[in-house]
């Protein structure tokens, strides 16, 4: 019984509120497959995907870790000698700057747990 109810609560917590953080990092890239590395972040900070656009020239993206008050800015970054703007776009939780998802696929991935921990519960 008292291993049920644990499941349902790590089950029930979302990656965010774990307290060590791990995201996805990998080099200023304009190639479309980001090959990343993990690594962990520091206690303000959050996980990001970096996209990036210059006029006339295709688009590039990194991801990492970077302090909360920085998410969303814009900021010049010149890769291949061309300088992009480059927007950190910042999201919460272990491995959350991963591929991006289908809509909705987190929150019905936490419903089915929270459902199939329900029945366990039921079944004791």
């Amino acid at each position: 019984m008292v291993l049920g109810r644990l499941l349902l609560l790590l089950m029930a917590l979302s990656p965010g509120t774990m307290a060590i953080k791990d995201c996805y990092f990998c080099e200023v890239t304009d190639s479309h497959t980001c090959p990343s590395i993990h690594m962990t972040c520091g206690e303000e900070e959050d996980c990001f995907t970096g996209y990036g656009m210059a006029p006339g020239v295709g688009t590039i993206t990194n991801k990492g870790c970077v302090q909360a008050t920085s998410c969303g800015h814009e900021q010049p970054v010149s890769y291949m000698g061309v300088t992009y703007t480059l927007v950190t776009t910042c999201c919460v939780g272990n491995m959350c700057n991963a591929a991006p998802r289908p809509p909705g696929a987190r929150t019905a991935g936490l419903a089915t747990g929270l459902a199939l921990s329900g029945l366990l519960l039921l079944f004791q």
